[in-house]
């Protein structure tokens, strides 16, 4: 498990020195089987004794409890496994739309990632998504279509004819399947030009080439060297001279090609029955780069630095930062710079699933849980005294379109929600929490609705706290439509002083935007000018709530007259006489309602974006537009202005007309007015909520 006494090539040959830990991520859709494949590439690597089973809840990764329950991952799963004496880290990540940007910040200090699809053509446009993400990071990556065993006659040619427009280089299908019957029961490896049959728990045994796939296999093999021979002079010559090449070129063109990403391999395989999960294991052996690579793409220069991908705050081992070890290795009590100031680390340790082991120091490569570096926050790069680290890293992490408003069922828990909800945020980058100063309520932002319920969830298990939710407030408005002028005189006797304001406002319109204007015409005295400001504090009370029932907005008040007594007079009864004078104008001006309205872009698979706009539509939008994505082929966005209350569910019936993968984004705009019924019920609503 990470040995920190391995040093040196990671190439699988043999060398002086032993290999350092190379980094796996396990990425692609819900649903395919990453976590599977992980403990399938434990278990042929020896490192566990017996393959667990997601549904049994018996894997070494989702060891969490929300992740059991769901029988799917929710937050990344780090787990180690040596092979024929090369040490490797996988990375599992969640596929789920509302817990994979957990894993976009390991994402970039990868070594490869394998983008774990199953074999329904129909499904490919799942992983476009992440093959766009890994092209722009410049990760290396293969693809392992799992579940081969179900698939279709014909599904992997049809399936790589999907895939390859969503890659931007080309990919080389790296095996045809063996079929019997309806089965997927062994493969042909193209490059070896030899065949295997699946042995569930074991490693696949060679077998003839069955005669009716000599064909395909020619022609499939012919497409893999054609590939490779656009990156190889010799191997092109080799072509053209209608020669044979080699097969160490072959093998050779494979790894360098692999390494460098200037090709995706594609390889079948099955992580229930272990089908091909051997082969897999050689390629990883074979084909991915050692990690200074990852070190020269992250821009670490001179020394070592700690990319940090996580914040875990959970455990029995308190706060701990997840990172990868790049450059030079660290030790317990290495300085790091984290921000302007420097941190010692504490205790290092190696994960596997939920299981810790404490070690002495890592070594380039590894990935490790550190203590004490508390500044350190998700997506960091923290050199090492001395090193240099000339990128800056950013990660896009993806719009948080599920809101709750939150309140604990026990007060005296105010003060550790507060606690909580810091640390949960801290540790889940794509939750945010805040409060709404408009609304006064404390509001949860996720990625979805699923996003959510796991974040709650935790909130209760980890810090005993729970908490009743509601859909947030909308923030509406309202103004006026005409002008008004009103008296407000307030007026108390009460024994000895008494109370006396008396003021005459006029309030009339303003234009959308223009807020609040106070304008004093006080002549001759009418009112002191030490209680003018009073006046105007009592007109702002009244504007916190109009008679709607919400804040005003875009209205003028002139102060024109008034009166006082000498005696009775005072700051409050003028404050009082204002907020008369303004509850009473607003009345009497004829109130309307102010719905906030947001700019939408929806992004969406081509020939979904037609639905997108008439779900847009249904729900009270305007659109915009309609146009080919900015920067993704084969995808389309629909612009629109849309109520932020239709906004609620909205991504729930996009991602559902979409195979799950149309997302939106939403800025506030403007206020626009909202009559009808809808502002009866909206007002209805308020005023049963006041009562």
């Amino acid at each position: 498990m990470g040995n920190v006494t391995h040093k040196g090539s990671a190439n699988g040959s043999s060398s002086a020195r032993a290999p350092l830990t190379r980094a796996i991520a396990l990425v692609g859709p819900a649903g395919t089987g990453k976590t599977s494949l992980a403990e399938a590439l434990l278990f042929a690597s020896g490192a566990i004794n017996r393959q667990g089973s997601v549904e049994a809840g018996t894997t070494v990764g989702d060891a969490s409890p929300e992740a059991r329950a769901r029988r799917g991952s929710t937050e990344i799963n780090l787990m180690h496994l040596d092979y024929l004496g090369d040490h490797f880290a996988l990375i599992d990540m969640p596929g789920g739309t509302g817990f994979a940007a957990d894993g976009l910040a390991a994402l970039q200090s990868a070594d490869m990632a394998l983008v774990v699809i199953d074999p329904a053509p129909e499904r490919a446009a799942l992983a476009e998504p992440m093959l766009r993400r890994l092209d722009e990071l410049g990760v290396p990556h293969a693809i392992f279509v799992n579940k081969i065993e179900n698939a279709r006659a014909g599904a992997i040619r049809d399936l790589i004819a999907e895939l390859q427009p969503m890659s931007g280089e080309p990919l080389a299908l790296r095996q045809i399947p063996i079929r019997e019957g309806e089965h997927v029961t062994g493969y042909v490896d193209l490059a070896m030009e030899r065949a295997y049959r699946y042995r569930p728990g074991k490693e696949s045994e060679r077998v003839e080439i069955p005669g009716e796939l000599l064909e395909r296999e020619r022609e499939e093999r012919g497409h893999l060297l054609e590939t490779l021979a656009d990156f190889d002079d010799a191997l092109l010559e080799t072509l053209l001279m209608d020669e044979t090449p080699d097969p160490s070129l072959v093998m050779a063109d494979l790894a360098i090609d692999t390494a460098t990403g200037k090709v995706v391999p594609v390889l079948l395989g099955s992580a229930l029955t272990g089908g091909g999960v051997h082969r897999l294991l050689k390629l990883l052996r074979h084909e991915v780069p050692e990690p200074e690579i990852a070190a020269i793409r992250l821009g670490v220069e001179n020394g070592t630095a700690l990319h940090v991908f996580k914040i875990a705050n959970g455990g029995a081992m308190g706060r701990l930062a997840l990172g990868r070890v790049l450059g030079a290795g660290i030790h317990e009590g290495d300085e790091l710079i984290v921000g302007d100031e420097s941190a010692r680390t504490g205790s290092l340790f190696v994960l596997q699933g939920d299981k810790t082991a404490k070690q002495a120091a890592a070594a380039s490569g590894d990935v490790v849980a550190v203590a004490k570096v508390d500044a350190a926050r998700s997506g960091m790069l923290l050199p090492g005294k001395g090193a240099k680290c000339t990128s800056a890293l950013l990660v896009e992490y993806p719009a948080r379109n599920a809101s709750l408003a939150i309140t604990t069922r026990d007060r005296k828990d105010d003060v550790k929600l507060s606690t909580a909800l810091h640390r949960l945020c801290e540790e889940d980058p794509a939750l945010q929490w805040s409060q709404d100063d408009a609304t006064h309520e404390t509001l949860l932002r996720g990625v979805n609705d699923d996003h959510l319920a796991v974040v709650l969830g935790r909130l209760q298990r980890r810090y005993g706290v729970s908490v009743d939710t509601r859909p947030p407030r909308i923030a509406y408005r309202e103004s006026i439509r005409k002008g008004a002028t009103q008296r407000g005189r307030h007026k108390k006797q009460s024994g000895g002083h008494g109370q006396y304001g008396d003021c005459v406002i006029e309030i009339r319109p303003l234009g959308r935007g223009e807020g609040f204007q106070f304008t004093d015409k006080i002549s001759g005295g009418a009112i002191p000018k030490q209680y003018i400001p009073a006046v105007e504090a009592g007109i702002r009370d009244a504007m916190e709530k109009g008679p709607l029932g919400f804040p005003v907005v875009d209205v003028a008040v002139t102060l024109t007259d008034g009166s006082f007594h000498t005696v009775d007079s005072s700051e409050l009864a003028f404050r009082i006489a204002g907020r008369m004078a303004m509850s009473e104008a607003l009345a009497s001006a004829a109130p309307y309602l102010l719905e906030p309205i947001c700019k939408v872009a929806v992004d969406t698979p081509s020939g979904t974006g037609s639905k997108a706009g008439s779900v847009l539509s249904s729900r009270r939008g305007q659109i915009l537009g309609l146009s080919p994505h900015p920067d993704w082929a084969r995808w389309e966005r629909v612009e629109a202005l849309l109520p932020e209350a239709a906004l609620h569910g909205l991504d729930a019936e996009l991602r559902s007309l979409s195979q799950g993968l149309a997302g939106f984004t939403a800025g506030f705009d403007h206020l626009q007015e909202l009559g009808g019924k809808h502002a009866d019920d909206v007002v209805k609503a308020r005023t049963a909520e006041a009562a």
